[in-house]
């Protein structure tokens, strides 16, 4: 330790000013202009003694300085000696090597020590810090404890090694890299020579002397001084203006102490050689030792003052420093750069951050970067760092090498992802292209040319000729698709060449990149990088030479790859240093690194310290952002998280919290805490403008403690590609799970993601059966934000625990609130009253208000005026299609505006005055493509409507407008999404408040119908026809318009048929059918009215059903064959939204057809229905069993005529009957079999079959008079009447076929009573049965209803016993072998021989083979995409009574559980969760074996499915499980599947 040895004098008061000065002098060793101050204001002993550290900031003394005094004043008041606690090299430290220490050993943040160094801190300051002192210098308390901490240690430590930071300008800072001491002179003079004469230079330059030891150093003052001062050698080595030769001499006094620097002053001054001209008194007192350089070369010239410096070297003993500089005189005096380039080349630091940041600081600027890069090596790829900090759109790599170990994309791709491609990637549908290479989510790594880790011949780099003929062409495609305006935009993207490598001739496949690249861009969008100047002066030479373009200005040769890499580094605006963290188990915390971020593509992750450390949150820099982020948000913007962050840190100034917050909240939390699913969902239904999504990322940024958070920011995503990023974000890091919260934005229909509720559920469920222990974290909750018109209706019918609303207007404490925030805005911006979304809200949505803003902004528009027309596209657009925008670029190009660079509020000002309502947003799930919008539904609404007061312009004229602007329809990506929003607004449907179904026609459609009528609405569709040329769903729209509002249904079928020549799918042939079937109805309506029969209009009729049925049917068989929709026609299926598939609207179809015929031919003079005998005649015609001209009628013309056009169209009148039965056992098994959506159009479907079954019944099933007339004339065939009677009575009882049968499990047990009866009559007369098939149909269906008999009435006298009926099963089987057409007698025997724990049936596997057979064969159609649902459970008794019927099980719930709540029960699973359930239900030990699952008895193993397609989880793994069971028509189903373990 050290210690001062001069003791204070005795009484410092008596001091006088210069005392004072020559101790702060002598003693505490201040520099003189910090001493000079207190002689400048008359600071005497008296007054200094009572100074504070404050009284000598106020002097203008720097904070280092400053802290220094005042240790010493302490010590001297207090009669002490000054004492040092530190090693003594740490008080040597200049105030650069303090600023190492803290970046290179105590790792604080770049921005504190910068601010230590601003303050003068050097060592000798630094020991007399204390905590206040780091704190008033804006040092956080963690970094402060952390540096006096650090500067304890360095007593228990070797001296630390400090190692200068490159220069590149004067507020950037490279990355450290060592600079050995032989070399830093060299180094730092290299920075101010061009690259041949550092090569000549380096060979020559020796420092006098080099380091040994760590005890050596301290032992060589002089030594340590040279290198202490390195960075200030570096940093006036790159001052623009100053001559090499001053820069020489200064570097080679910067290592003379300060004692020597005054003996050479001193020796200048009294020197008696005659060959100097002397230097005036008085010039050199207090230089430093640039000023004594300049003072030197401006007295004597360059030259000569050279000589002057070496000569007073070695008269005042530095002979070493003396011959350094000798060795380095000839070449310095050879120098002879002008000023101009000295400037230049002093600048490329700048000239780098100017180039990639448009003369900023931010990196933001640009919204990608394409990188082309060529051959580099190992030790260039470890300063290639930066490039993982640029948003890089793709690097062209011209290295085989690269993807291998030690290669730039291997480095790469340690921290980030890249995937890798080829040229020939590149190349189809721009969309295509974009979607398959994931490009904007992932950077794209195009190897052009060989890529040598694959190790195959097709991969081999190829020599320039064969590369011209194999790759030339691919690379060339590459190119024009990177340059195409709808993949990047020109001016808001940079292309940066990378030489790594001497580019020599012509012939070389990056020149060709470069010249490719020219074609497409302009070349000031290129910027190149060299790792040296002989690179780019040969790189300069050939492009002026071929390309005649100079790039001088946009290259950048002069600085290191180290320096390159620093300079780009310290750019904003992300603190690299700072770490994301994601909440873990235990209230712990893991960091979120950015290559898993690169990975999870589909989500936008909410971190626990999202938006910290980003900026200097006390910069006026971070002021300004914040009050533009605020500004955005409150005028309209889409809410970011930094707003709710802004809040946390001003808790005076609290973010608004919505009335239903904390219901949102106590939702989530109770679904984690009480449901037993992986995955839940939640709905928020809202207006759109509310505040809806605001709410739902509140309550997430208040979660994200809780709850791993996350938004779905891309819906296009595969659902199970979802779910796997979902579940990588829960396991993240950790071993132990973390429950997920996902926030789902703008569905517009909440069922839509039960698929993803599925796969999520699967993919958890696989990681859940790991963890077993800590369910209630391996648990994920989606919050979806639903927009409605009517969200509180969508709320009461959701009818669960399991969703929320909100709506457009506050409740009063909401209101007080609005009114608190806006005298906060008013305090902090300055116009809160043009924040128009804010202020909507804050009047309670009043529209009065809105009215009066559209008023007053438009009161002179001039739709004549591009502007005015641009603005009322927006307004329109708006007001119809929700979150729709039109692209700045679009909007530059109507305009007609030349793009100006970095300037997007270019287009707010030509739009003026209507700018005010209108907004910028940017998509950079599109590149950062940005685009425009009115900032609020309700303004765009009061403009539209304003427009039409005022001004007389309709929505009809604003909608031609924009589809006869061609500039709008030419196909780009960006205008590819106006294109879809204008698609949308003309055929996309609301929903209606009371039910499922959507209206007929576009809210835009109806409000032109509405006011202009049909000649307008058809204009509109014919241009947008021809405008969607491949769109089925605009003619689909017209069709509809013309046969529903219209009438009009020739011109209705042209436009369908039109529709179906675009795209022949179910909706295409449903909208023809559904023309016909709207024909039959207007005829039949019509015909009523008249008095007369015609006979030409029963043809007309006919023909018309006929053409219906087949169109009908054509579109059932196409639904049944496609798989899937396809992604084009996803359009068609949001037009008949909901459906996610066609379902069975072609079987109904066909019903309503079907009973239009039949109530034609009731209303013929011959078949009239009010007349029994001629009823009887046209059932008997229908069901063939007489001739129509066996029909009694009067002979006449118009008789005859029917008669004739009858029997033209006998063939197709006659199936009627047959297709309608068909019909119905179809739709029976589809509601009995199948398992339900959940919607209301189901139900629709299901009503409208049984009001036309009701009809049939009439029709077709003759009543009991019937048969008591016919017994009494046909005695004799009393047992042929009583079977029909009993076979009418089945069919009434919708009683003759399974299915049928299987719903009587929740009627009234008369019903089945009645019908066993019926059946077992029949089976007493089967000897008269002619038909082996009826006859095991009905002993098949008798099994069946003795056992629904049983359930409903176990003591009826009709039911027989168990064995009995599994005798009759089993001998029915031996009649039928295993290959039966329909799945009932396998289902039956499911019920009757399933084993039991006292009994076997080794046959039971094969009847489960046979069933799965069966059903897939017989209802396949029906099958697809819909899961089947058990009517049957086995429960835990003998015999019939282990059969346990589903309504039974609904019986425990009811009538005190709605239906819906208990259906949803079902629909999810969460039913066997439930005491009800469990207690009477028997669970069957079963394996999963190769992904299959089995029942287990003994030794027998049962093949069984999972109910839910979640249910097996993947990877083969042989599991012990246990499940309930139930039987469906397609075999047993395995429920509530549990691991055993």
């Amino acid at each position: 330790m050290k210690r001062s040895t001069t003791k204070p004098p005795p009484e410092i008061e008596k001091w006088t000013k210069e005392d004072v000065h020559q101790w702060l002098m002598t003693q505490v060793k201040v520099h003189e202009p910090c001493a000079d101050k207190f002689i400048e204001e008359e600071v005497s002993g008296d007054t200094l003694f009572h100074f504070e550290k404050a009284d000598i900031l106020d002097l203008g003394i720097k904070q280092g300085p400053a802290v220094k005094i005042t240790s010493y004043l302490e010590r001297l008041k207090e009669g002490s000696q000054h004492a040092s606690q530190f090693p003594a090299y740490v008080e040597n430290w200049t105030k650069e090597q303090v600023n190492q220490w803290l970046l290179q050993h105590v790792k604080i943040y770049n921005k504190y020590a910068e601010r230590l160094q601003e303050e003068d801190v050097s060592g000798d300051c630094l020991v007399c810090f204390k905590k206040q002192d780091l704190l008033d210098l804006d040092v956080k308390s963690g970094p402060a404890v952390k540096i006096l901490v650090e500067l304890r240690k360095l007593n228990e430590k070797p001296e630390p090694t400090l190692q200068p930071i490159p220069h590149t300008s004067t507020d950037q800072q490279a990355n450290p890299k060592p600079i050995q001491p032989e070399e830093s002179l060299a180094k730092a003079i290299a920075i101010q020579q061009p690259d041949e004469m550092v090569g000549k230079m380096s060979e020559n330059i020796h420092l006098p002397f080099k380091r040994t030891s760590e005890k050596e150093e301290i032992q060589q003052p002089k030594a340590k001084v040279l290198v202490s001062k390195r960075k200030e050698t570096m940093m006036a080595a790159t001052l623009p203006d100053i001559p090499k030769i001053t820069v020489e001499i200064q570097k080679t006094l910067d290592n003379l102490l300060k004692e020597d620097l005054k003996r050479f002053h001193f020796s200048i001054l009294e020197s008696t050689n005659s060959k100097r001209k002397p230097v005036p008194r008085g010039k050199l007192e207090g230089m430093d030792t640039m000023d004594t350089a300049k003072l030197l070369t401006d007295h004597y010239g360059s030259n000569e003052a050279l000589q002057v410096t070496l000569d007073v070297l070695k008269e005042i003993c530095q002979c070493e420093l003396a011959c350094h500089l000798e060795k380095n005189m000839g070449q310095l005096k050879q120098q002879c750069l002008s000023k101009e380039a000295l400037k230049k080349e002093a600048n490329q630091g700048d000239k780098l951050k100017n180039l990639l940041t448009c003369g900023g600081n931010s990196l933001e600027n640009y919204n990608r970067f394409v990188v082309v890069v060529n051959k580099s090596s190992p030790e260039q790829v470890q300063n290639l760092q930066f490039l993982s900090k640029l948003k890089l759109f793709c690097v062209l790599d011209y290295d085989p090498e690269s993807a291998a170990k030690g290669g730039l994309c291997h480095s790469y791709r340690e921290s980030r992802v890249g995937n890798q491609h080829t040229p020939s990637q590149y190349q189809g549908q721009t969309e295509t292209v974009i979607k398959n290479l994931n490009l904007y989510k992932q950077t794209s790594w195009v190897f052009c040319n060989g890529r040598h880790d694959l190790n195959s011949d097709s991969n081999r780099e190829l020599d320039y000729k064969n590369w011209l003929r194999k790759s030339c062409k691919d690379v060339e495609q590459l190119i024009s698709f990177i340059c195409n305006p709808e993949v990047l935009l020109q001016g808001r993207s940079l292309i940066i060449f990378l030489l790594l490598s001497p580019v020599d001739t012509e012939k070389d496949p990056i020149f060709d990149t470069y010249k490719s690249f020219l074609k497409h861009t302009e070349e000031k969008n290129i910027i190149t990088i060299c790792d040296s100047q002989s690179t780019h002066e040969k790189w300069r030479e050939l492009i002026q030479d071929k390309c005649d373009y100079d790039i001088d200005p946009l290259s950048i040769y002069e600085l290191t790859l180290s320096e390159v890499n620093g300079t780009v580094m310290a750019l904003g605006p992300i603190n690299q240093s700072s770490e994301r963290l994601l909440p873990s188990s235990d209230f712990s915390a893991v960091v979120l690194k950015q290559k898993d971020e690169d990975l999870m593509t589909a989500l936008d992750i909410l971190c626990l310290n999202h938006c910290e450390n980003i900026y200097d949150e006390k910069s006026q820099e971070f002021h300004d952002f914040r009050i533009k982020v605020e500004e955005e948000f409150y005028r309209g913007g889409k809410v970011k998280w930094w707003n709710f962050y802004f809040c946390d840190k001003d808790t005076e100034k609290p973010f608004i919290k919505r009335d239903k917050y904390e219901n949102v909240k106590k939702m989530i939390r109770s679904q984690r805490t009480h449901s037993k699913n992986a995955c839940d969902l939640l709905n928020l239904f809202h207006h759109p403008g509310c505040g809806g999504t605001t709410l739902a990322m509140h309550v997430m940024w208040d979660l994200r403690q809780e709850f791993r958070c996350a938004v779905l920011k891309d819906n296009t995503l595969p659902k199970d590609e979802v779910a796997t990023q979902v579940r990588k974000l829960m396991k993240l890091e950790s071993e132990k799970p973390s429950p997920v919260l996902l926030l789902v934005d703008d569905s517009q229909e909440s069922n839509n993601h039960y698929d993803l509720v599925s796969c999520i559920r699967q993919a958890v469920e696989d990681f859940s059966n790991t963890h077993m222990d800590d369910m209630q974290n391996c648990k994920v909750i989606i919050l979806n934000c639903v927009r409605s018109q009517s969200p509180k209706e969508q709320y009461r019918q959701d009818n669960s625990s399991q969703c929320q609303y909100i709506t457009a207007s506050l409740t009063s404490e909401e209101q007080k609130e609005f009114e608190k925030k806006l005298k906060e805005l008013e305090e902090t911006h300055e116009k809160p009253g043009n924040f128009y979304s804010f202020m909507i809200m804050k009047s309670n949505f009043d529209t009065d208000y809105v009215d009066d803003l559209a008023r007053n902004t438009l009161e002179s528009f001039d739709f004549s005026t591009k502007e005015a027309r641009l603005f009322a596209f927006l307004a329109l657009l708006n007001t119809y299609v929700a979150e729709s925008e039109i692209s700045l670029s679009l909007c530059e190009d109507f305009l007609g505006m030349k793009m100006i660079r970095w300037r997007e509020d270019s287009v707010l000002d030509r739009m003026k005055p209507y700018s005010n309502f209108l907004i910028i947003d940017t998509d950079e799930e599109w590149g950062g493509n940005k685009s425009i919008r009115i900032l609020h539904h309700t303004i765009a609404c009061a403009c539209l409507k304003e427009l039409e007061r005022s001004r007389y312009l309709k929505v009809s004229g604003i909608t031609m407008e924009i589809l006869h602007c061609d500039l709008f329809f030419s196909r780009e990506v960006v205008k590819d999404r106006f294109m879809h929003s204008i698609y949308r607004m003309l055929i996309e449907r609301q929903r209606k408040k009371d039910g499922d179904e959507r209206e007929p026609f576009s809210p835009l459609i109806e409000k032109i119908h509405s006011q202009e009528g049909r000649q307008t609405v058809q204009e509109i569709f014919v241009k947008a026809s021809s405008r969607f040329e491949k769109s089925a769903s605009i003619p689909q729209a017209l069709a509809r318009y013309l046969y529903i509002n219209e009438r009009d249904f020739p011109e209705a079928l042209n436009w369908a048929e039109k529709a179906k020549n675009i795209k022949q799918n179910p909706y295409t042939f449903d909208t023809i059918g559904q023309v016909y079937k709207s024909n039959l109805k207007s005829n039949i309506h019509r015909e009523k009215q008249e008095a007369t029969h015609n006979p030409e209009d029963l043809d007309t009729n006919i023909k018309i059903a006929d053409n219906a049925i087949k169109a009908l049917k054509r579109a059932q068989e196409l639904a049944s064959t496609e798989d899937e929709p396809n992604e084009e026609g996803l359009d068609d299926v949001s037009d008949d939204y909901p459906r996610k598939s066609y379902n069975v609207y072609g079987y109904v179809g066909v019903l309503e057809i079907a009973f239009l015929i039949f109530e034609i031919l009731g209303r013929l003079p011959f078949f009239e229905e009010s007349n029994q005998m001629k009823k009887k005649y046209l059932q008997s015609f229908l069901q063939k069993l007489i001739p129509i001209t066996s029909v009694y009628k009067d002979d006449d013309e118009i008789n005859n005529r029917y008669l004739e056009i009858i029997k033209e169209h006998e063939p197709f009148l006659l199936n009627l009957k047959t297709e309608v039965k068909e019909t119905f056992e179809l739709l029976d098994c589809y509601f009995t079999y199948l398992k339900g959506n959940n919607s209301g159009l189901d139900s629709k479907n299901r009503w409208t079959v049984w009001d036309h079954f009701k009809k049939y019944i009439h029709l077709f099933c003759s009543a009991p008079e019937g048969i008591k007339t016919e017994r009494q004339n046909h005695p004799n065939l009393d047992l042929k009447i009583d079977i029909e009677e009993r076979r009418l009575c089945l069919e009434r009882n919708q009683a003759d076929t399974f299915a049928g049968i299987l719903k009587h499990l929740d009627k009234h047990a008369e019903e089945i009573e009645r019908i066993t009866e019926c059946y077992a009559f029949l089976q007493q007369q089967q000897q008269h049965f002619i038909h082996k098939k009826q006859k095991t149909k009905e002993t098949i269906n008798y099994i069946l209803s003795n056992i629904v008999l049983y359930l409903s009435k176990p003591k009826s006298k009709h039911v027989k016993s168990y064995k009995y009926l599994s005798g009759l099963l089993s001998k029915t089987l031996q009649d039928i072998g295993l290959r039966y057409a329909f799945p009932d007698p396998y289902y039956l025997a499911l019920l009757l021989l399933w084993p039991s724990p006292t009994q076997e049936n080794t046959e039971i596997a094969t009847y489960v083979t046979a069933i799965r057979k069966s059903s897939g064969r017989h209802l396949s159609k029906l099958f697809r995409k819909r899961s089947t649902v058990a009517m049957l459970y086995l429960g835990k008794e003998e015999g019939l009574k282990r059969l346990i019927s589903k309504p039974n099980l609904d019986k425990s719930f009811l009538p005190k559980m709605p239906r819906d709540a208990l259906a949803q029960l079902w629909w999810n699973g969460d039913i066997f969760k439930e005491k009800a359930i469990i207690s009477r239900l028997h669970r069957v030990s079963g394996t999963i074996e190769q992904g299959e699952l089995f029942a287990n008895y003994g030794k027998l193993k049962i093949p069984v499915r999972p109910a839910l397609i979640d249910g097996v989880r993947t990877g083969f793994s042989t599991e012990r499980v246990s499940f309930y069971l139930g039987f469906a028509i397609n075999g047993p189903l395995a429920y509530d599947i549990q691991h055993e373990n």
